[in-house]
């Protein structure tokens, strides 16, 4: 299509001339996020901001010329979200001459020499000094090179990061080196060793707006609910990713998802944000029909998604939970059945799963 032109020829046709940082923040906090992740370098080595050692190889210099980074960080705490960086250490086809990724296998031809560690080491450490994230998002783990301590090691970075941002985080893409927490990415229903972690993916397939994908590849307003809580039910965080389009506006698909997540959790967040997953002892989910647990304080809540009109029978322990003061959202009906909780889903307005919230017993 495009001729076989040099890469960086896009570079110089993007300009991101509808990229409104507030309004991006805006759409992802009235979501119901609470932190937001922007890449500041993927695998093709474009920064979104002037990073040391990139020439004019960034978006300053060259194509939108803007600190698309800068914007970002600003908006989000504006916005009153945790602001983190996205940053593949691991991969820059540009900087190293290394071939495009088109299988797992290829990730052993990962970078690990000096140049490159210490390259990667001035990118994070401005990040960090310039922008003092909240979260440092690594991808494609990071050159061995640059993993044993020193002054330019992988273990400074960190040491830079805590002491900018004390309750800051980062994630386990670093190689066996140090987490907070770990993550999952596409691979729905995997548990992970750690009690702290992160499941993410895109909307669609692709990480980033792909054209061609429309609705059927695409998560609708009531999957994203559905699978956000399936995750929060089993103790994570989703992040989930959307990808404007060249001139930085999210399309309309996006946008109608995350419109749907927000409504959704305004209903239903304070059973969510700050939850924990109920013990599978006192309340058990299942598939078919689909029912997942949360638990705050001495409540738990159920959530129940199913055809309007159909009963489901909660698989909760009446002696662990007080099924007589059980209390339904208004798209749900709860009524006592002998020794078994019923809930009846009615038709409403807000798509998503319908909830009941029922007392926790004192134990002796």
């Amino acid at each position: 299509m495009f001729g076989g032109a040099p890469y960086d020829d896009f570079l110089d046709a993007w300009r991101a001339e509808r990229f409104d940082a507030d309004a991006m923040m805006r759409l992802v906090a009235d979501s119901g996020a609470r932190y937001v992740v922007p890449t500041t370098k993927h695998h093709d080595g474009v920064t979104l901001w002037d990073a040391p050692g990139t020439g004019d190889r960034n978006t300053v210099r060259r194509g939108p010329r803007r600190d698309l980074v800068g914007e970002f960080r600003d908006a989000a705490r504006r916005a009153g979200l945790r602001f983190g960086t996205y940053y593949s250490g691991g991969l820059d086809w540009h900087a190293t001459g290394q071939p495009a990724i088109t299988s797992d296998a290829d990730h052993e031809r990962r970078p690990v020499d000096a140049a490159y560690a210490d390259y990667a080491f001035a990118h994070v450490a401005d990040l960090i000094e310039r922008y003092t994230p909240d979260l440092l998002w690594g991808d494609i783990e990071w050159p061995d090179h640059g993993k044993p301590d020193g002054p330019t090691s992988l273990a400074e970075l960190f040491r830079r990061f805590y002491r900018a941002s004390p309750d800051g985080v980062v994630n386990d893409r670093w190689g066996r080196t140090h987490w907070d927490f770990r993550t999952s990415e596409y691979e729905y229903g995997r548990d992970l060793e750690s009690g702290v972690w992160e499941h993410c993916r895109g909307i669609g397939y692709s990480f980033g707006y792909n054209r061609l994908e429309d609705a059927e590849q695409s998560l609708s307003a009531e999957d994203a609910v559905r699978y956000f809580v399936d995750i929060v039910a089993r103790g994570g965080n989703l992040l989930l990713n959307v990808g404007p389009t060249a001139a930085g506006e999210l399309p309309e698909l996006q946008r109608a998802t995350l419109a749907g997540l927000g409504a959704w959790n305004r209903a239903h967040g304070d059973a969510i944000f700050g939850s924990r997953p109920l013990d599978a002892a006192v309340a058990r989910a299942s598939d078919e029909p689909w029912v997942r647990w949360t638990r705050t304080g001495d409540l738990a809540h159920a959530f129940v998604d199913a055809p309007a009109g159909v009963a489901v029978p909660l698989d909760a322990d009446g002696g662990a939970l007080d099924l007589d003061a059980a209390t339904a959202s208004p798209g749900a009906l709860a009524e006592r059945e002998g020794d078994r909780l019923v809930v009846t889903v009615r038709e409403q307005a807000l798509r998503g799963p319908v909830r009941v919230d029922l007392p926790m017993r004192a134990r002796p």
